[in-house]
């Protein structure tokens, strides 16, 4: 998840209880205002009706223009009741509307100068005060609906704003390739955080270019100090072999050297071929026809292992062309070819398919390979006759050019794949 996103979320976490409790305490604040507003309109009617009835004037018309009624019942004389006041909702019948509606209901004890006490009920119907709360619950709900997004949006949108700096040193590394040409990092913000980030970026940077010229340097030297004696020390067998009188003891002994030699020779060369494509030391690319490059060399080894029985069988395009360092792409076909004609036993069946922009290379097996470990270098399978570089070799480009590598075991068959992107 995107650090914008990340923090915008939290926000929210925290936002969504915060405006939903004041939206909570808002709508019950004010319909406490409006309760209020009820209870001293009641007030005041009731203290009208009551200041009539002891002055003995006539009381207010039932029917004023408004739904307000009230009754006065005199207390039986024998009725002890302390004057009080109080306010109450409940269901009170309606005759305009001739239903029964809620009201909120006012209810008076008051005695007269004679000592006589009186009960006052006014009631005033809510069917309008609960018409205002049900608009001002929706109100408050979409105004806090409003406000969280609002806050959110601006929020994000400051946010994004403030962290373009660190977009483009991301972008700048996603670019940046050791020892290619890269654009110039981008300039200071005038965030200190960020400054400080670029710089420790750039030294990074400084330190990865020298180890890599280090590195060149290395592979270089390589090539050339450890193939030179390599190849000497080849000759001197062959010349030990050729033009001494050796025991067939002695001969035997010297063979298994010069076995040894060869190997440790091909060993260091697709070492030095790893570290090369590791470096990234092939820029140059051309159009190259995968189909042709296989029919190539699926002659040679068909010619190699002809001993061993081996049926070819090619489902390939009349074409398939793709880009890049055309060593690569030989080297690539080849290890995946070698693989299937070595690892497969006499009188096996070898298939090569190119099929939706995807190499496949079949080969009869025993059992599947360590799925995890088969691109992994000197992973052998089993096989001590085998370097474990070919197939490293193999992973190695796909991770040059970010093709797709894979392999799996269905139906007898080992299946190894590189898909073109």
């Amino acid at each position: 998840m995107k650090l914008i996103y990340h923090v915008t979320l939290r926000l929210a976490l925290v936002l969504l209880p915060i405006m939903a409790l004041w939206a909570v305490v808002f709508y019950y604040t004010m319909v406490g205002e409006i309760n209020d507003e009820s209870d001293d309109s009641l007030a005041e009617y009731a203290e009208t009706i009551i200041r009539r009835q002891l002055a003995g004037r006539p009381l207010p018309p039932l029917n004023s223009g408004s739904n307000n009624s009230y009754t006065i019942i005199p207390l039986s004389v024998d009725t002890v009741i302390e004057p009080y006041m109080t306010y109450h909702d409940e269901m009170v019948w309606i005759p305009e509307e001739e239903d029964t509606e809620p009201a909120r209901v006012l209810t008076a004890v008051f005695p007269d100068d004679g000592g006589r006490m009186y009960k006052l009920t006014v009631a005033m119907p809510t069917f309008e005060r609960d018409d205002l709360l049900s608009a001002l619950f929706w109100h408050i709900v979409v105004l806090y609906l409003l406000l969280v997004f609002t806050i959110l949006l601006a929020t994000t949108l400051i946010f994004y704003r403030s962290m373009q700096p660190l977009y483009r040193l991301l972008s700048w590394l996603d670019e940046y390739i050791p020892g290619a040409y890269r654009t110039k990092m981008p300039k200071p913000s005038d965030i200190q955080e960020f400054n400080r980030l670029s710089v420790a970026i750039e030294h990074a940077v400084s330190r990865a270019e020298e180890y890599f010229e280090q590195q060149k340097q290395f592979i270089g030297n390589a090539s050339h100090e450890l193939q030179t004696p390599l190849a000497v020390i080849g000759n001197r067998i062959e010349w030990i072999i050729d033009n001494t009188d050796i025991t067939e003891e002695q001969y035997a002994e010297l063979s298994k050297v010069q076995h040894s030699l060869s190997r440790l020779v091909r060993l260091n060369r697709t070492l030095l071929l790893l570290s090369k494509i590791d470096n990234r030391q092939f820029p140059e690319v051309s159009d190259v026809d995968v189909v042709a490059v296989v029919r190539g060399e699926i002659e040679v080894y068909k010619e190699i292992y002809a001993n061993r029985n081996i049926s070819c069988t090619l489902q390939l395009p009349v074409a398939f062309v793709v880009r890049m360092n055309e060593s690569l792409a030989n080297i690539l076909v080849s290890n995946l070819l070698k693989n299937a004609f070595l690892h497969s036993p006499s009188n096996a069946a070898v298939t090569v398919a190119i099929v939706d922009g995807t190499l496949v290379v079949m080969n009869d097996g025993t059992g599947p390979l360590d799925e995890k470990r088969v691109y992994d270098r000197f992973y052998h399978g089993g096989n001590s006759g085998s370097t474990g570089l070919g197939l490293a070799l193999v992973s190695s480009i796909g991770r040059y050019y970010g093709l797709g590598i894979g392999y799996r075991f269905e139906n007898g068959r080992h299946c190894f794949s590189v898909r073109w992107k």
